[in-house]
């Protein structure tokens, strides 16, 4: 059976040592295996600390990034591209702690950044992608971790919003991250988009499309199934949320009310359904 595993913004962030306490054991004796941690800020959270507790509980670990405000690998100041390159970097090496086999995330431009493109504009961009993250993709590579570069809806990000265009605009070597939010907003075919990406996929991510837990919307979950098993992908399968009562994330999010009874119940009740698949 399938991994399956939940996002810690689904309760708090920034994430911290006391959450990481706090919530891996709740997550571990909820039947889940994989607890997914954002890094926001190097310094959050002690990813040996964490690594120790997971052991102890068994659960697996996932990374994600997180692109705010002036992480920027496109249209932006060398030193900035470095500054991120930097900090995709230490994410990876928070990976390598946890025995987490990818990061996934946005890795191109912070969210909510968004500009007119060009077809030539675009093309440039993708070129500069490409290029900036080739030595991340590379330092990754060299330590056993995976990159996976995340697109989102056009109301984050105007660079990359379908797996076409991460196709086209990362390196060879590099992986994808999806996430059913976004391809139910972006791909004509969320399930022919899944099995495009094929072995490219490294990480996925699942929700319902209002943002709550999976089953509970319009969404094709057993052809989304098949796809994911057709695309050849063996990893878990993460539900990411994200609760109403962080001002900070929320406003990120656009999550303005509650997605679920209790944020506990919204992951209780989205492994159970992901359990039925």
């Amino acid at each position: 059976m399938r991994s399956l595993g939940v996002n810690t913004w689904v309760w708090a962030s920034p994430l911290t040592d006391g959450g990481v306490e706090r919530l891996a054991p709740r997550i571990a004796e909820w039947g889940f295996d994989v607890i997914e941690l954002p890094v926001e800020q190097p310094g959050d959270w002690d990813p040996a600390r964490a690594a120790d507790l997971l052991a102890r509980l068994g659960l697996a670990a996932s990374v994600v990034l997180v692109m705010p405000p002036g992480r920027e690998l496109v249209a932006a100041p060398a030193e900035v591209v470095r500054e991120t390159q930097d900090y995709l970097r230490h994410c990876v090496d928070v990976a390598v702690t946890l025995g987490a086999p990818a990061i996934s995330g946005p890795a191109y431009a912070s969210v909510g950044r968004t500009w007119k493109l060009n077809g030539d504009e675009r093309r440039s961009a993708y070129a500069e992608l490409s290029e900036n993250l080739k030595p991340v993709v590379a330092y990754a590579a060299d330590r056993g971790v995976r990159i996976g570069v995340e697109p989102l809806n056009r109301y984050e990000t105007s660079l990359i919003n379908t797996v076409e265009q991460a196709l086209e605009a990362l390196p060879e070597e590099c992986g994808l991250a999806l996430d059913t939010y976004h391809l139910n907003i972006e791909e004509r075919s969320p399930l022919q988009a899944i099995r495009d990406a094929g072995s490219r996929i490294a990480h996925l991510q699942v929700c319902g499309t209002d943002r709550g837990a999976p089953g509970a919307d319009h969404f094709d979950w057993p052809g989304f199934a098949l796809a994911v098993d057709e695309a050849g992908y063996r990893g878990p399968l993460v539900i990411e949320s994200f609760t109403p009562d962080n001002a900070t994330i929320a406003t990120a999010a656009s999550v303005w009310r509650p997605l679920a009874v209790t944020q506990d119940a919204l992951a209780k009740d989205g492994l159970a359904f992901l359990r039925t698949l």
